[in-house]
């Protein structure tokens, strides 16, 4: 299996499972992550989830390169990749959290699943980077337009322009990632981290993700109508009604997602 898909409480696990290619998207990843993600979105039980990948060398060393040549070969390297919808499911376009745990190289596309994601927590040794421009190309999955929304905008042209990588402690020094951790500690700090959202009322976790990513690119002003009507949405929640209560009463919250 290119993907291993495993549910722990309410945590899913997405591992890309091609540690032989550096856990490349290749093979069946893109088909395979697509289902994860929509299974992990309609699974109400679920409520973060933790993407990786396999071995410690690479959280996800990008496209599968070769496959690029054989396009050459065959004359079909021209022309715009096309995606239907389902193809375009996406961490940032699900309202649930998703953190990544990024454990080695994190390149290219690889990079662009990881901007994807809510959070991102890195291993001492991961490196970083968009190396498209050093084969003629560009980022095609998000790069140039995530990345000057994550760091600022000369960051993001010198690694975008140049495809230079940099190691974990530049990434988190401008930005990119949340954490930087021994590599024995990546993933309990990545679950530490989902289950103290798990804690969290979901509705209002989740609410909280749609504000943010449907007010991002919008005037202040538009984003706060969209504020206003994710906080009328979770005023009308029994879990509201819980946290109020279990606040004053002294006591954690007991909150059932409704």
């Amino acid at each position: 299996m290119d993907i291993i898909y495993e549910k722990k409480g309410r945590i899913a696990y997405i591992t890309i499972n091609r540690p032989e290619a550096m856990n490349a998207l290749g093979g069946t990843v893109p088909r395979d992550m697509r289902e994860a993600f929509m299974d992990f979105r309609d699974n109400p039980d679920l409520r973060v989830a933790i993407i990786t990948g396999a071995g410690d060398k690479a959280f996800c060393a990008g496209a599968d390169i070769k496959g690029f040549n054989q396009q050459i070969d065959s004359g079909q390297a021209g022309g715009q990749p096309r995606a239907s919808e389902e193809e375009r499911i996406q961490a940032d376009t699900i309202y649930k959290p998703f953190i990544a745990a990024i454990n080695g190289f994190c390149l290219g596309g690889g990079l662009e699943l990881a901007m994807t994601c809510d959070i991102r927590i890195a291993a001492e040794h991961a490196q970083f980077g968009l190396p498209e421009i050093n084969i003629g190309l560009i980022p095609g999955g998000g790069g140039t337009q995530r990345l000057p929304r994550f760091v600022p905008r000369a960051m993001a042209a010198e690694i975008l322009f140049t495809g230079n990588r940099m190691d974990a402690r530049e990434a988190y020094r401008i930005g990119l990632v949340n954490r930087v951790v021994p590599l024995d500690q990546l993933m309990s700090k990545a679950e530490e981290m989902a289950e103290v959202i798990c804690k969290r009322a979901p509705i209002s976790v989740q609410s909280a993700k749609e504000a943010m990513l449907r007010g991002i690119n919008l005037p202040l002003e538009d984003g706060l109508k969209v504020e206003r009507e994710m906080i009328a949405r979770v005023r009308a929640t029994e879990d509201f009604q819980e946290g109020v209560k279990a606040f004053v009463e002294k006591r954690p919250a007991v909150f059932k997602a409704r």
